[in-house]
């Protein structure tokens, strides 16, 4: 099940990156694995791996929804900077998954599957169940909006600019 655990920490990771917060992110890993855990006894186990990540996903939407929401704002965009990852080493996986977790669907779910870097490109079309023009606009935009973010908290100082 889920290639004997091991992916089981990222799973996890994609359910806190989408909710941006430990409790729902717990309850969407375990809603999972359990029904996971009854399609088994049943005979009819996941077919893949991507199944989990595609079950948690429509779990994380649902519990993301409860409780306080984000308000919704226009985010400014900067362009990519080559010092991005250097930047995002900077933060707290906590501030990720708060940032992550407040962009609008499918922005969300594009940027938690691109950040977790567990997944091919045709793998993040078939998790999330988008066309590549789709995900092409959903990252492009939020890549640009997180830099403008990244810049605004980290210090650029560090980077030459």
């Amino acid at each position: 099940m889920l290639e004997t655990n091991q992916n089981l920490p990222q799973l996890y990771r994609f359910c806190f990156l989408l909710t941006g917060d430990a409790g729902k992110a717990q309850e969407a890993f375990q809603a999972t694995l359990r029904e996971a855990a009854s399609r088994c006894a049943h005979g009819k186990p996941p077919a893949d791996r991507l199944w989990f990540f595609r079950d948690a996903r429509w779990r994380c939407l649902v519990v993301g929804e409860e409780g306080v929401q984000p308000e919704i704002s226009q985010w400014d965009e900067e362009e990519v900077s080559p010092h991005a990852a250097g930047q995002v080493a900077q933060l707290h996986p906590e501030q990720l998954a708060i940032w992550i977790s407040a962009a609008p669907e499918p922005q969300r779910s594009a940027l938690a599957a691109y950040y977790l870097d567990e997944f091919t490109p045709r793998e993040i079309l078939t998790v999330l169940e988008l066309r590549p023009s789709e995900l092409s606009k959903a990252l492009d935009s939020g890549r640009r909006q997180f830099q403008a973010w990244l810049n605004a908290i980290t210090p650029v100082d560090a980077y030459g600019q």
